[in-house]
């Protein structure tokens, strides 16, 4: 929560805050806004459907709320604080502050970072940045107002810009309608420092990879644009091509896959689980380290090991499966690929056809049940261990996705969301990993477990959240290398999201969504709901969302990546820039001297009984 402050509202008052809260919020909603005397601060606050407002008041090097309290060092911790505490009336009235009421970016630009303090943001351009490289930041002693931070040679400046009324300037000089042109026209006319003389161009922006949810719309159209660290690329090439860079970072080690008496095992030799993350089977000799290797990984999402990313079976793997899969106790798999592909056996089959069954090793499996659609085929399995007969047999689902070609992305972007609707059905009376299957184990596995992943992040803290789907990947691919393997997928990654986030069509101010639409492919009955499983323990119950699973409707194929031309060099296909936006007229005055006022933004501190960092034991790395 403190990754964001767009529950600040720069141009509103106490009546417009009370209209807002009434029309669009619920009872625990909140807004923060300029008071009246434009040095301190407002909360408004939505209780018992009327509206509170409480005053912060800025004592210039800390914030507090008047009648009691620690000060905060930002406006942000303290209500940060106050979102995970209790706040009081000095009636001794709780008030809680529960769920944010977000404005809109002020551009929907990759430069603009959003929350991030002058200190990370330093870190950030002597890391990864060079001279004239540039970004725009929310002010964070200054709520409303911004700075842009630009490095020239290896020193950091960060110059104020002043949000006054709905126009935005450096502290004098020409005044500008919006922030994106005052950017524009900075970057076409060097800022020079008044008193220092410094030089500031504005030439490379340090583009952001985070965004909310809701503005999902915004960031792919941005992202089709084309890059300008190479002509003729687009944005999602750019994002891509970072990752790939990053790869190389990883030293894990591979070493128990590439042994000599474990390669034949891998489908692809040089595409192996790591050692800390690999799929350890247990059921072995525990003296032979030949019978307890398999090409699998466990992946991290919202819990630990909720998921297990695997290759393709070979005929001498198919006891090794069987022995994952019945060992984590797994209840559904999803196989993301079909048996022959383009004339070619890319899996053995490792399961009998419909009411017939198979031994394998010391498993029975019985094809009881199969549902065939469109998009994927539904087997239902009976698995018994002929080692453990008092445990009886155990009922595994798999969904055999057919409509995913090898080297291609699926038409429909519905069907990806209408599965996974399906699979979640099944999947949440039982507490252990899904296996999800392909060829190797890192393409079309990894694009349905992200997004999954992210779905779930969508559907639990509503369309306010922010997400991050570069993060994401680089956070799977530390789990099992070169995780999303061409550009196309990442880009599908952000389709399928922006698909979903459009039919969900509700308020994103409001955090208790309406009924979901109907799907429009058969989805498997509603599950008893069970009680809380192991482990699944989050830091606050106000987070816990009904889920909202997400519906199974044709998409707009408009934007999908199968539709433009692959590139040269046989990479991802990738989507032909939009045109950009014509240059806003540029203002009278001298193109090049600005009376700068450079400020120090302090870094924002932890406010006591900010939550930590690092999530829940089985919750998502940040």
């Amino acid at each position: 929560m403190a990754s964001t402050r767009r529950w600040f509202h720069q141009n509103i008052g106490g009546l417009e805050a009370e209209k807002l809260l009434l029309a669009c919020g619920r009872d625990g909603s909140f807004l923060c806004r300029p008071s009246t005397n434009k040095v301190d601060y407002t909360l408004s606050v939505r209780k018992n459907g009327a509206v509170t407002h409480i005053k912060v008041l800025n004592r210039g090097d800390n914030f507090d709320l008047g009648f009691g309290g620690d000060p905060f060092p930002t406006l942000s911790s303290l209500v940060t604080y106050y979102m995970e505490n209790e706040l009081r009336e000095k009636s001794g009235e709780l008030i809680e502050l529960l769920y944010p009421m977000n404005c809109k970016d002020p551009t929907t630009r990759r430069w603009f970072h959003g929350h991030i303090s002058g200190t990370d943001s330093e870190r950030l351009m002597l890391d990864k940045g060079k001279s004239g490289s540039f970004m725009v930041r929310e002010s964070v002693t200054n709520p409303g107002n911004f700075v842009v931070t630009a490095r020239t040679e290896d020193i950091i400046k960060h110059v104020m810009i002043r949000n006054i009324d709905g126009s935005f300037d450096f502290g004098g000089g020409t005044k500008f309608g919006t922030l994106t042109e005052l950017v524009d026209h900075y970057r076409e006319n060097p800022m020079v420092e008044k008193n220092g003389g410094t030089v500031l161009h504005l030439k490379h922006p340090m583009n952001s990879t985070k965004f909310t949810a809701a503005s999902i719309k915004d960031r792919v159209t941005e992202l089709q644009k084309e890059s300008e660290i190479c002509s003729g690329k687009d944005g999602f090439w750019e994002e891509f091509e970072q990752l790939q860079q990053q790869e190389y970072k990883h030293k894990y080690t591979k070493k128990v896959g590439l042994t000599s008496y474990n390669k034949h095992k891998n489908v692809f030799r040089n595409i192996v689980p790591f050692d800390h993350t690999r799929v350890v089977l247990t059921d072995g000799d525990p003296d032979d380290p030949k019978q307890d290797y398999i090409n699998a990984s466990y992946i991290d999402g919202e819990f630990s090991h909720e998921y297990i990313a695997t290759q393709a079976c070979l005929e001498e793997t198919i006891v090794d499966f069987w022995r994952m899969v019945y060992s984590e106790n797994t209840h559904v798999i999803l196989m993301g690929m079909k048996l022959i592909e383009k004339g070619k056996k890319r899996c053995a089959q490792y399961w009998p056809d419909c009411d017939h069954s198979m031994k394998v090793g010391q498993f029975d499996i019985a094809c009881n049940k199969e549902t065939e659609t469109q998009e994927f085929v539904l087997r239902e399995f009976e698995l018994r261990n002929n080692d453990e007969p008092e445990k009886g047999t155990r009922t595994v689902y798999h969904y055999q996705f057919i409509a995913w070609p090898e080297h291609g992305l699926p038409e429909n972007v519905g069907s990806i969301l209408g599965i996974l609707h399906d699979i979640n059905l099944k999947q949440k009376d039982y507490d252990y990993p899904i296996v999800v299957q392909c060829s190797n184990g890192i393409g079309r596995t990894a694009t349905f477990i992200i997004i999954d992943m992210l779905l779930k992040i969508v559907q639990r803290k509503t369309l306010d959240c922010e997400i991050d789907v570069q993060k994401t990947v680089q956070h799977v691919r530390t789990q099992r290398a070169n995780m999303v393997q061409l550009e196309g997928q990442y880009t599908f990654i952000y389709l399928a999201l922006a698909h979903y986030i459009e039919m969900e069509n509700f308020n994103p101010h409001v955090t208790s969504p309406p009924k979901p639409n109907v799907p429009t492919q058969p989805v498997a009955p509603a599950i008893p709901e069970r009680p809380p499983p192991r482990n699944k323990n989050l830091t606050s119950n106000k987070n816990n969302i009904p889920h909202r699973p997400p519906p199974a409707i044709p998409s707009n194929n408009q934007h999908h990546p199968n539709n433009y031309q692959k590139t040269p060099n046989g990479g991802g296909p990738d989507i032909p820039p939009t045109p950009p936006p014509r240059n806003p007229s540029k203002p009278n005055g001298p193109p090049s001297l600005l009376g700068m006022r450079l400020v120090q933004d302090l870094p924002e501190s932890p406010a006591p009984g900010t939550p930590p960092a690092r999530p829940p034991p089985r919750g998502m790395k940040p």
